[in-house]
């Protein structure tokens, strides 16, 4: 009876128990520090019910039922699940979770613990991202990765940069290979970086798992998606602000402006333009005319979720921004929608699918180069008014007011780009996987050109002059391509020593386009509104006989092993045989094979039990990756050249064969070696990565220069491509970071970055040829070149020595002709043959850094954090080519300091109206373009825990930030950072559109 009685008793506390509900408070650390953990999520589970852990790792969750269980769960930590069964205090603790990590290390076709890893792979994180704000994400890039360097095109909205990992390895297409959730992405403008989860860049051989798009480098972009067993969680992100530019060029105001001309026509002989230059004043600002403030405007909500067997995630988001010049003239907007899901089907049976729609509708001014707006703005004259026009200022230069009012442009891009994948587990250890990636592109572009007359009235003295019809263009291009990839992989261990990691697939790629685009002329107005195709009294095919549809094609078939031996010993090798639809029959298919090794050396006996260092792993990796990056069916004739044909008397127009075909081209291949050691120390608070890399390519596909003879300047012909010259790349990486804790309000975390690179060319041929790139001036040779000894790009022209300071010292020296006088400037004879001629042009320059830098400074104390990086980049030299140099064009106020007789300059010509060599290219012309800029700076507040939670939300933060907020640099022109991207050309300012410094007013908001 007694224990009868007991059971009853212990049975109806248990039901008085479950009926219980208590707060629940505790602590979550570090187990390995015993540092808090802020942000833990601390769920009750099988509820949506939940809190996240404050800045000190402490978490409240209030009426909680007794032997209730929570889930503890952070990112890189083990989940664990503890079971309340009172009310006092819970101290939790949580253990490293490698497996969790490896999530975020993506390699190609899988993932691995970073401990793991034998190749050169550099992460950037969501938290970067977030605290950056990029319109785009090549922005958060530049700085935080070491051997990443972007180059800006342009500095207006919706301009795409151009990214280079580890140098220029080739005078093609330097791109890497962008995957985002495993689909290939072309450009980086479809991505939200409100979206994105991590970034990883695999910068060394172990990239050629994925072939050979891999040859410059992998970014690989994995987005935000849902956890199982997690409830709905919403973010929304928001933020708007202002831009303006960094700086305008000291030009000569109206008073300066005539003078200066007064001297340029005396000294020529002619009448002076000026004689009275009292009433003239400073005249009008051109560049304040132009340049205004402009608004951006940012908003994006996710959502995210799972359940048991399921995850989710919804993004949308929509940015619009002005432009610094030309306003809504230049404005560019995008809309993001996302959607992700996965599910298992079977314990052995998943599925995931993603897909984004991106619309982005993108007005554009002219940019970049003669005629674009900021180059008018600087060689207007200051004495004209805002509408005057430009007449007599070269044929070129036109009122940039009246050319904004007149240029209508707008690109509409829609994308679709997704991927869906299935992955079965059978055998016990082996999977089996398939995925499918598609893109799919329409670009549409309209270009009104109204009637316009920027000169002398009615006369056609202006290159922007329209004065008999007016007309537009209206373009409709498509992009397709598909990606299927399908691989099996076995994943075992043997004795808790050997663990082994075999791969075997094939990878089937396809693209397919078509351009298409007519041209009307004699529009019934000169409205924007009726500027249709439709309308116009004559049309135009733009391709007319040509077809303009393309097909490229790869086929690959890959094998890869990794190995560890007790975790210590690591190796992992690939080969890959890839083939293209670029090449002929003979030499369609390659193949290439990499391996790396690794040893962590902290897991010896001999230093596991270390109180100073932590972690020290030592890595190498070896590998030959290829590249096909050029027009398709090089390697036969086709029928797309445009032909002129006679029968009876009447001009015929027809197709001809176009570019000049090689039957004989083959793969590019790219022989990369690197070296590295990741080292933490000091209870993990630092944390050193070195890399010495190697790259050198040969076989480039190139396209030299041949005789006019063999038909490569006939209309859309061209120079074959062979497979001639070679390129080197190597260089330093350095790494280092710090964290400290301080107390429990405060902490640090600084971060630094270098590479070194030394690019030189190895041959371009065995004729010994060289390959020219860029544009000076009007009519002048090209100032760039690839050419063996020299770095790929490098410039060529007349050295200087100073100012020729009287007619003895001209009757003494070599010159290039009888146009030289005293004043200008000095030729130096290079070859020392008594004449200055092409043979003294030499090496005046290197647009490509001898160093990157990157500086990243984080601190937070209690709820406030603070965050600046900056960005580096010392060594490299710019071309200063936005002068248009022409008798009444405007000038800096260097001129100011021009030679005006014997000892009065030594580093600026005279100036004169008549004929004169000082506008042939020199080193005159180029500046160092090494520069510091800080990139980002940010200030942050974020609600208290309690009071977030007593507004039912999980994070409410507010933000202040400023980007590009100062430039040390001694270049006189807009922006150091700008440049056309080209392997042989880049590091030519044109007048750049600069980068703009922004402001920003935010909110992060999580419930």
């Amino acid at each position: 009876m007694k224990i009868k009685l007991l059971l009853l008793a212990t049975f109806i506390f248990s039901l008085v128990s479950y009926g219980q509900n208590v707060n629940v408070t505790g602590t979550v650390t570090e187990a390995s520090s015993g540092q808090p953990l802020p942000g833990v999520n601390v769920i009750l589970k099988n509820t949506s019910r939940g809190a996240s852990t404050d800045f000190d790792g402490n978490f409240t969750l209030n009426d909680v039922p007794l032997n209730s269980v929570l889930v503890i769960s952070y990112i890189g930590f083990q989940t664990q699940e503890v079971t309340v069964i009172n009310n006092q205090p819970l101290n939790i603790m949580l253990q490293e979770d490698a497996e969790s990590l490896s999530e975020v290390v993506v390699i190609g076709y899988g993932t691995q613990t970073k401990k793991e890893l034998t190749g050169a792979v550099s992460v950037v994180s969501s938290e970067t991202i977030e605290t950056l704000k990029p319109t785009r994400i090549e922005q958060a890039l530049q700085g935080q990765v070491a051997g990443v360097n972007i180059v800006s095109n342009s500095g207006s909205p919706g301009a795409a940069s151009t990214i280079s990992i580890r140098g220029i390895s080739t005078n093609g297409d330097n791109r890497p290979l962008i995957l985002v959730d495993g689909t290939v992405v072309e450009d980086l403008s479809v991505i939200n970086p409100n979206d994105i989860e991590t970034v990883n860049v695999l910068k060394d051989a172990t990239a050629g798992i994925y072939g050979v798009r891999a040859a410059n480098g992998v970014i690989l972009i994995t987005t935000k998606s849902g956890r199982k067993s997690m409830p709905l969680t919403v973010e929304y992100n928001v933020y708007g602000g202002v831009q303006e530019t960094t700086r305008e060029l000291p030009l000569l105001n109206a008073t300066e402006y005539a003078l200066l001309l007064n001297e340029a026509s005396a000294a020529n002989g002619d009448p002076l333009p000026y004689p009275d230059v009292s009433g003239l004043g400073k005249g009008t600002d051109w560049q304040g005319q132009v340049f205004e403030n402009a608004p951006i405007f940012s908003n994006a909500i996710t959502l995210k979720g799972g359940g048991e067997k399921s995850t989710y995630a919804y993004g949308s988001s929509f940015l619009t921004q002005d432009g610094i010049v030309g306003g809504n003239k230049a404005k560019f907007s995008r809309l993001t929608k996302r959607g992700s899901y996965s599910l298992d089907f079977l314990d052995n049976f998943k599925l995931s699918a993603g897909i984004t729609w991106t619309h982005t509708v993108r007005r554009t001014l002219p940019e970049t180069g003669i005629g674009s707006v900021l180059f008018n703005a600087i060689n207007m004259a200051p004495n004209l008014g805002p509408n005057d026009a430009a007449n007599n200022l070269g044929f070129e230069v036109v009122n940039p007011n009246a050319q904004i009012r007149n240029t209508f442009n707008r690109g509409l891009v829609d994308k679709l780009n997704g991927n869906i994948n299935l992955s079965y587990n059978f055998l016990e250890h082996f999977t089996a996987q398939a995925s499918y990636q598609f893109n799919y592109a329409q670009v549409k572009g309209r270009t009104f050109s109204p009637l316009a007359d920027y000169g002398i009235r009615g006369t056609v003295d202006k290159v922007f002059d329209l004065l008999e019809r007016n007309s537009v263009v209206e373009t409709k291009n498509f992009f397709r391509d598909y990606t299927f990839d399908a691989f099996i992989k076995y994943e075992n261990s043997f004795n808790d020593l050997h663990n082994v990691n075999v791969l075997l697939g094939t990878s089937v790629f396809k693209s397919t386009g078509s351009f298409s685009g007519f041209v009307g002329q004699g529009l019934p107005s000169n409205y924007v509104g009726d500027a249709r195709v439709e309308n116009a009294d004559v049309i135009q095919n733009l391709f007319p006989n040509v077809d303009t549809r393309f097909d490229a094609r790869l086929l690959s078939y890959f094998a890869r092993l990794q190995y560890d031996f007790d975790g210590k010993y690591l190796l992992s090798a690939v080969i890959r045989r890839d083939g293209s639809s670029k090449f002929g029959p003979e030499n369609k298919f390659g193949y290439f094979p990499s391996g790396s090794l690794g040893w962590i050396a902290s897991d010896e006996a001999f230093l596991e039990n270390s109180t100073f260092l932590n972690f020290l792993k030592f890595r190498a990796s070896y590998g030959i990756l290829g590249n096909d990056r050029i027009g398709d069916f090089r390697f036969v004739s086709v029928l797309d050249g445009e032909g002129a044909y006679v029968f009876n008397d009447i001009l015929t127009f027809g197709t001809t064969p176009g570019a000049i075909a090689n039957p004989e081209i083959k793969w590019e291949k790219q022989k990369t070696l690197d070296f590295g050691v990741d080292m933490r120390f000091w209870d993990n608070r630092f944390d050193i990565t070195v890399d010495y890399f190697k790259r050198r390519t040969e076989d480039l596909l190139v396209a030299p220069p041949v005789s006019g003879i063999l038909g490569a300047s006939a209309p859309a012909s061209g120079s074959p491509f062979i497979n001639a010259g070679i390129v080197e790349n190597k260089g330093w990486e350095f790494s280092i970071g710090y964290t400290e804790q301080f107390g429990n309000d405060a902490r640090l975390s600084i971060k630094y970055n270098i590479t070194t690179i030394d690019n030189n060319v190895i041959s371009v041929s065995d004729s010994g040829d060289f390959i020219p790139g860029g544009a000076f001036g009007i009519g002048q040779d090209a100032p760039a070149r690839m050419e063996a000894g020299q770095p790929i790009g490098y410039f060529r022209g007349f050295k200087t020595n100073g100012i020729f300071q009287n007619q003895a010292q001209v009757d003494s020296s070599p010159i290039l002709n009888n146009n030289t006088q005293p004043g200008d400037l000095i030729f130096v004879d290079i070859n020392g043959d008594g004449v200055i001629d092409d043979d003294d042009r030499t090496n005046i320059g290197d647009p490509i850094p001898d160093a990157t830098m990157g500086l990243n400074l984080t601190f937070d104390y209690k709820n406030f954090d603070f965050g600046a990086y900056a960005f580096a980049s010392l060594g490299n030299d710019i071309v200063r080519n936005y002068e248009r140099n022409l008798p009444l064009t405007n000038r800096t106020v260097q001129y100011l300091n021009r030679w005006r007789g014997e000892g009065t300059s030594n580093s600026f010509p005279r100036v004169t109206t008549g004929a004169t060599n000082n506008t042939l290219f020199s080193d005159f012309y180029v500046e160092d373009g090494s520069f510091v800029r800080l990139q980002n700076v940010q200030l942050g507040y974020s609600l208290s825990q309690e009071t977030a939670e007593k507004w039912g939300l999980s994070k409410l933060r507010f933000y202040i930030s400023a980007s590009n907020l100062f430039t040390l640099t001694e270049y006189s022109g807009y922006d150091p950072t700008a440049s056309t991207g080209e392997p042989i050309g880049g590091g030519i300012d044109y007048g750049f559109y600069p980068n703009p410094r922004t402001y920003l007013l935010g909110m992060n908001l999580k419930f």
